[in-house]
């Protein structure tokens, strides 16, 4: 432990864009995480649905340190042997044929919308360039993604913002066959809106969606940065559905905790990024390819994937019985271990100081705006651990409803 560095070191040396807690983690196992002064957290937060196997998982420990000491980068000049390893894995488990590797989800959408332009302007001409995005998505933080996401106070202060994206309200299938048309490129969509609220996608919705892409030629992409890698209980969210996207994108937990980025796709969409068309200086490199590799290894087995389920049951359970108590919540939403809690009218705006009750409580929660407690917690998070962590939880809930 350095006991120089302190919460007061991130306002002198870091760029002010976040607004990070007192606390100072150093250490993580499993779904506990202990700060500076050896107090103990119950995880619930994942790191954004990134931990979907706990912290420090021995299995992605050991292909770390071995891959650490064979290769750790190459240029996209040469070829190397683990982002071949995990491209096939993932076009054997998803629709996919083809894969490009990233940094990040904002990345993996940067490149799925700029592919989506490319293979509209090959194949149907230059005036078919309109992506069609939903009102309170989000996609990222480059200058595309923000653009697409549909939340504007990501927009502020960064304008002129790139053109002919059209936002249209979520789960409103009347709205958006009236304005889809064969100018439209390309549909972007969140199965489950995760920054909007943990808002699920209508099955209906997501089915009148495919119909109405493959009737206007018009690519539909899914983004799964944050509903992918088992979140749902299946690898992909997609798969709950009958409905099968042209492009997907993953990131957060395909790394279990190591930055990476993935787009996937078909071979006859993926010809459009022809040779030197995208690129990055670090997808696809070694080190992350050989994690994400052993992240999906573990994740994507049935026992695994039907533990999410069973762990949902009894979330949904268990938040419901401290509700009935509490009274906080007017709606608990779960789909596997993404899990959003609106808050009651009374209690709007108040996530952000349950957030921090529940810190003060050790247990890291998330929010999902101003009115929506978020959890994202490992996807193979211990019974005990659950428990404990739902018991700490309720204690930072009556502190929010006593007034502290």
């Amino acid at each position: 432990m350095d006991k120089t560095i302190s919460r007061k070191g991130f306002d002198d040396v870091m760029v002010p864009n976040y607004a990070p807690s007192q606390i100072i983690p150093v250490r993580g196992a499993g779904s506990r995480v202990w700060d500076q002064a050896g107090k103990e957290y119950i995880d619930f937060a994942g790191g954004i649905a990134v931990n979907a196997l706990g912290h420090c998982h021995p299995e992605l420990v050991n292909t770390l340190q071995e891959q650490s000491q064979k290769l750790w980068h190459l240029s996209n000049v040469w070829t190397n042997e683990p982002a071949i390893q995990l491209a096939e894995q993932l076009t054997k488990a998803t629709f996919a044929q083809q894969v490009y590797f990233s940094n990040s989800g904002a990345e993996a959408n940067e490149a799925a919308l700029k592919l989506a332009r490319k293979y509209a302007k090959d194949n149907f001409g230059a005036d078919k360039t309109e992506i069609i995005a939903f009102n309170n998505g989000f996609h990222g933080r480059t200058l595309f993604t923000v653009t697409a996401g549909g939340q504007a106070k990501y927009c502020e202060g960064f304008e002129p913002l790139p053109g002919d994206i059209t936002h249209l309200p979520y789960n409103d299938l009347a709205t958006l066959e009236y304005h889809l048309s064969d100018k439209t490129c390309a549909v972007i969509v969140e199965p489950i809106q995760g920054e909007g609220g943990i808002i699920p996608a209508e099955p209906v919705f997501l089915e009148g969606l495919r119909a109405l892409c493959t009737q206007y030629n018009a690519l539909l992409i899914f983004d799964e940065i944050q509903t992918g890698m088992g979140r749902t209980g299946a690898l992909f969210s997609y798969q709950n559905y009958d409905v099968i996207p042209d492009i997907l994108t993953s990131a957060k937990a395909l790394g279990g905790g190591f930055p990476i980025g993935a787009m996937l796709t078909t071979k006859v969409i993926a010809e459009s990024f022809s040779l030197g068309s995208h690129g990055s200086t670090y997808g696809g490199n070694p080190l992350a390819c050989s994690v994400a590799s052993t992240a999906l290894k573990l994740i994507n087995d049935p026992t695994l994937l039907a533990g999410v389920k069973q762990r949902q049951t009894m979330f949904l359970s268990g938040l419901k019985q401290l509700n009935q108590k509490i009274g906080l919540f007017k709606d608990i939403r779960v789909e596997g271990l993404l899990i959003g809690c609106e808050l009651k009218v009374s209690w709007q705006g108040k996530s952000r100081e349950l957030l921090k009750l529940a810190e003060e409580q050790g247990v890291m929660v998330l929010i999902a705006g101003p009115n929506v407690l978020r959890l994202a917690p490992s996807l193979i998070i211990p019974y005990p651990d659950m428990n404990k962590g739902l018991q700490r939880l309720a204690q930072a809930m009556l502190a929010l409803k006593m007034g502290f």
